[in-house]
């Protein structure tokens, strides 16, 4: 995945900050927007994670900060409810006069409510999605009860926490909560909608999940979260919710996943695509991704295994599966097998098989662990025979490599 850095305006003119996310050959099948948590940002590691994925499928996804939070403009006290929705709306006025109208329509949390809302006055939203999404507004009333709700009808502002943030408010945030219409809203929805929710979701309980699943129109769908908390703070869990989208997604958009991610399988079975910054390089091998980057210390992002890590990690897996397939056949009682591999550059005096004195050699140790009731010349045997497996031939014999230019 690579992105793209944008600025557009809104109904106000403030100019909200923005990135697009976009698939390795920068060709969208569709676009969607994302609209983030009421603490959150566009950059949110949940929403990066499941943006990657939906890219991965070919939808490019705008993200973008809410008036007065992370870079854009304004006065967040001075924004509501209805706020976030005009900014929605702008993003998507946005994506359809700069590239394509936005098919998708993504919220977390409130910004679930926003895309709800915002779908009415969207006409090109095919699909919508939320994550951790209330279906009352008034239950957002309890974090202004009390001592917050004393000082803004009295000062006409004040200052609320949620989940560990200070933020300021005033009447119109308070307005809007008490205008709750979310019912309608979702019963005039009209598409198809998946829904994920977390019954141990502290912020936004799982009842309001149900209530959205309920007031909603067929075709609609639930996905269980688990364990998973209301920012989907665990890495596992905003990729598990990117895939299930992504997978969704591409059923109601009509997207062909394999048609996306193989643009080019009669020639090219590996694809890899390095941006305009960093080195982080987003790989496609036969339909399935990966990432490659440098580690920080020399300019990289060290958000994925470096060449060498890949190359030599290509050796150890070949190794266990060399192992597995010759115990299945000989009928060995082998429960599993660990490859263990480093990498590094020795000097040729160290390496007696070395012509040249003055270069360095590629040096890979690996150690092979064999689990089950084996006794010594078995294990031997299977040693001997890692030692074929295709990749160590390949390393071992060296390569030709043929390349062109492509015009």
């Amino acid at each position: 995945m690579q992105f793209q850095k944008l600025y557009f305006k809104n109904q106000e003119g403030k100019r909200l900050a923005a990135r697009l996310d976009l698939p390795l050959d920068e060709k969208p099948t569709a676009f969607a927007v994302f609209a983030h948590c009421f603490t959150c940002s566009k950059n949110y590691n949940a929403v990066v994670n499941i943006n990657r994925a939906l890219a991965l499928h070919g939808i490019a996804v705008l993200r973008f900060d809410f008036t007065g939070l992370g870079e854009s403009e304004g006065d967040f006290s001075e924004t509501g409810f209805s706020t976030n929705v005009a900014d929605l709306i702008a993003a998507a006025d946005f994506l359809r006069d700069s590239y394509e109208p936005p098919r998708l329509l993504i919220g977390h949390s409130l910004g679930g409510a926003a895309v709800i809302h915002a779908a009415q006055r969207i006409p090109s939203a095919e699909a919508v999605s939320t994550i951790a999404a209330p279906a009352e507004l008034k239950g957002l009333l309890r974090f202004i009860d009390g001592p917050p709700l004393e000082k803004l009808q009295r000062e006409g502002e004040a200052s609320i926490n949620i989940s560990g943030r200070d933020f300021k408010i005033k009447e119109q945030f308070l307005n809007d909560l008490k205008q709750d219409n979310m019912e309608e809203a979702i019963h005039a929805l009209r598409r198809p909608l998946l829904i994920f929710h977390s019954p141990a979701d502290q912020i936004v309980s799982i009842e309001q999940a149900a209530k959205i699943f309920t007031a909603a129109r067929h075709p609609k769908s639930f996905i269980s979260l688990d364990k998973a908390d209301h920012l989907l703070a665990n890495r596992e869990d905003s990729l598990y919710v990117g895939s299930v989208l992504a997978a969704w997604a591409s059923k109601y958009l009509k997207i062909s996943e394999r048609k996306y991610i193989q643009p080019e399988l009669s020639d090219n079975r590996i694809i890899a695509h390095t941006g305009k910054t960093g080195f982080r390089t987003g790989i496609i091998a036969n339909g399935h991704g990966l990432v490659a980057d440098e580690p920080i210390s020399v300019g990289g992002a060290n958000s994925g295994p470096t060449p060498y890590d890949l190359l030599v990690s290509a050796l150890g897996a070949c190794t266990g599966m060399t192992i597995r397939m010759y115990a299945d056949r000989e009928k060995l009682p082998l429960d599993s097998s660990v490859v263990r591999l480093r990498h590094e550059k020795i000097h040729a005096e160290d390496c007696q098989d070395c012509e040249d004195p003055r270069s360095k050699i590629d040096f890979i140790e690996r150690e092979i662990e064999l689990q089950g009731d084996l006794d010594q010349p078995t294990r031997q045997r299977i040693f001997e025979v890692a030692n074929r497996c295709p990749v160590h031939r390949t390393l071992a014999s060296g390569s030709r490599i043929a390349s062109k230019l492509k015009e």
